[in-house]
């Protein structure tokens, strides 16, 4: 039979929920997604119009569709989860994970050891975990460790090798740290309730074990014991700090799962938390490389139960920010004060931890891809049509109306450019004016780049807000660059950022890094024409008297000023040194002007 057509497929798909298939001219599979409704989702593929490139070429691979359909959305989940990981499709996210992670088992065996793992094995034991960060592992270990008396030795502690006296105390037990099993010194009905528990603690629980403390601490004072009794108000001390430490929000939050998300242009961020009784008892953050447009919700969803099942979470309730569909088995909240709200805002702040963190090690180990990264981000941020891989931002210097100069600064890929700074002094401007300096010195600069055959760039910032942006737009429209370089002016106070024939400026976050390269570009605009200001006015200080000599220039006053460093030294010198750097001529200019005086 052949193959139907795409428009055929199309046609013929249920509106049931289940997972799709995309697969390209050679039948590998290229996409898997899940939907409520499988029909009204693959449609949109074909009908709507796709922003993203990838998207747009997705769509155009696709030849060949195919669906499963499922019980409910909770299984669609589970099954585009495993069809992901399993096939590794081009055009999904990937959500790797080479980590082998560390559990804490409770051996099934007779008077039961309690370790650490890595390897899971199916032997009737009890694994606890697995939990993100080593450091929790030895840290719960060694809580246990200083409440209960366990052993360490790998014997067979079987009834009968332990009557037939096969094994002997070893030093753990002199030690104090085991009460000799081994020798029949402990029955396995004290060892188990140690067990019960530790389970218990491992658990987030220490009620229990508070509880039960503090009643042993009790009996044997009264019974005069008093030493022992030190001892268990030590390991309460111990485990009540413990607690403290541990419980972040009310106790009675108990095995809940928490989800967050943070998301830029190329990544997202999803942090997990777990609770048991106010504690976090494990926390990850997952890296997600986008493939295509996928949203917020779409991400989480997804990373979701690949985190439930990675780390084999059996809890009913999760918080999470924002709706999402996960079926009717588990409880969805999204808090908006009181604890849940605090824990949910902890979860974010972790997120954006790890985000800043990653950021800072792939500045480092790969700056191209930071440097793409943050392109893509200001392209988004700024409403631009390319990403700006060049940027040029001016400002106008004139304090107090002397020497009016202006700079323009250039960064490339994100970061300064410095063989690229330019100064400019105002040729065609008398006195303070802003806007008809920004004017002069837009043309000059643009002018010259295209007489040059330069390459202009994506971007312009102007230090200023509607009145200086006006103004470069009209060296712009003389020079026939309106709407071929992309421009924006940048007011102080408020960090307003104006658009050409925008009336309402735009406002970034403030702990954006676009704002931040903006802010940065205005700075170093900033100081670099002040800096050329300065020097200027220091120099018309120096010379203006060396100046009015007449037959004096400002080339022979450089030479003068660099030979002898001070207008008092020249007015001092010897005719003869002079005439050395500025010829006989000029020296008896000088000579003649300063005996005058």
């Amino acid at each position: 039979m052949q193959k139907p057509t795409l428009d055929i497929q199309l046609k013929t798909l249920p509106h049931q929920p289940g997972v799709y298939q995309y697969f390209d001219a050679d039948d590998n599979l290229i996409y898997v997604g899940k939907a409520k409704d499988i029909k009204k989702r693959v449609s949109s593929y074909f009908t709507k119009s796709h922003d993203n490139g990838k998207t747009r070429v997705l769509v155009k691979k696709i030849v060949n569709i195919k669906h499963i359909v499922v019980e409910t959305e909770t299984d669609a989940l589970l099954l585009e989860n495993n069809l992901i990981k399993k096939y590794k499709p081009r055009y999904n996210v990937l959500l790797k994970d080479d980590k082998s992670y560390p559990w804490i088992c409770i051996k099934k065996e007779r008077f039961p050891r309690v370790f650490s793992t890595r390897r899971v094995f199916k032997d009737g034991s009890e694994y606890f975990g697995p939990y993100t960060s080593m450091k929790t592992v030895h840290t719960l270990l060694d809580l246990i460790k200083g409440l209960y008396n366990l052993r360490t030795c790998n014997y067979n502690l079987s009834k009968e090798k332990i009557e037939a006296g096969k094994y002997k105390v070893c030093l753990e037990y002199h030690l104090g740290n085991c009460k000799g099993p081994c020798e029949d010194l402990q029955t396995e009905d004290e060892y188990n309730k140690n067990i019960v528990a530790i389970r218990e603690i491992i658990k987030g629980n220490f009620k229990d074990s508070l509880s039960q403390f503090k009643t042993q601490m009790k009996q044997l004072a009264q019974e005069m014991q008093f030493e022992e009794a030190q001892r268990i108000k030590e390991k309460i001390e111990v485990l009540e700090n413990y607690q403290a430490k541990s419980t972040i929000v009310n106790p009675k939050i108990s095995n809940v799962d928490v989800f967050t998300i943070m998301s830029d242009e190329s990544y997202a961020y999803i942090n997990f938390l777990q609770l048991s009784y106010g504690s976090i008892i494990r926390s990850h953050t997952l890296e997600i490389k986008k493939k295509l447009d996928e949203t917020d919700k779409e991400l989480l969803e997804l990373s979701i139960t690949e985190i439930r099942q990675r780390f084999n979470s059996t809890s009913k309730e999760i918080y999470v920010p924002f709706k999402v569909d996960l079926g009717d088995d588990i409880k969805v909240t999204i808090p908006k004060l009181g604890d849940k709200k605090h824990i949910l805002d902890l979860s974010l702040r972790n997120a954006k931890y790890y985000r800043m963190e990653r950021f800072k090690q792939v500045k480092i180990i790969d700056p191209d891809r930071h440097a793409n990264r943050i392109m893509a981000q200001m392209k988004s941020d700024l409403r631009l049509s390319e990403e700006p891989r060049h940027i040029e931002c001016f400002d106008n210097s004139n304090i107090q109306g002397t020497n009016p100069v202006a700079a323009c600064v250039v960064f490339k890929d994100g970061k300064p450019s410095k063989k690229d700074y330019r100064h400019f002094n105002i040729k065609t401007v008398e006195g303070p004016d802003d806007f008809a300096s920004m004017e002069e010195v837009v043309y000059r600069r643009y002018k010259r780049l295209l007489d040059e055959h330069q390459p202009l760039p994506q971007l312009i910032i102007i230090d200023g807000g509607k009145g200086q942006l006006s103004s470069a737009l009209k060296s712009l429209d003389v020079l026939d660059l309106r709407n071929k370089i992309a421009i924006i002016g940048i007011a102080k106070r408020l960090e307003e950022l104006f658009y050409p024939d925008d009336p309402i400026p735009l406002y970034l976050d403030k702990k954006s890094e676009t704002l931040k390269i903006i802010q940065q570009l205005r700075n170093e605009a900033h100081r670099f024409g002040i800096e050329h200001h300065r020097n200027r006015r220091s120099k018309s200080a120096l010379t203006t008297e060396l100046e009015t000599i007449p037959g004096i220039g400002e080339q022979t006053v450089l030479s003068l000023m660099k030979q002898f460093k001070s207008v008092k030294r020249i007015s001092e010198a010897k005719q003869e040194d002079l005439e050395k750097v500025v010829g006989a001529s000029r020296a008896q200019k000088i000579v003649d002007y300063y005996s005058k005086k």
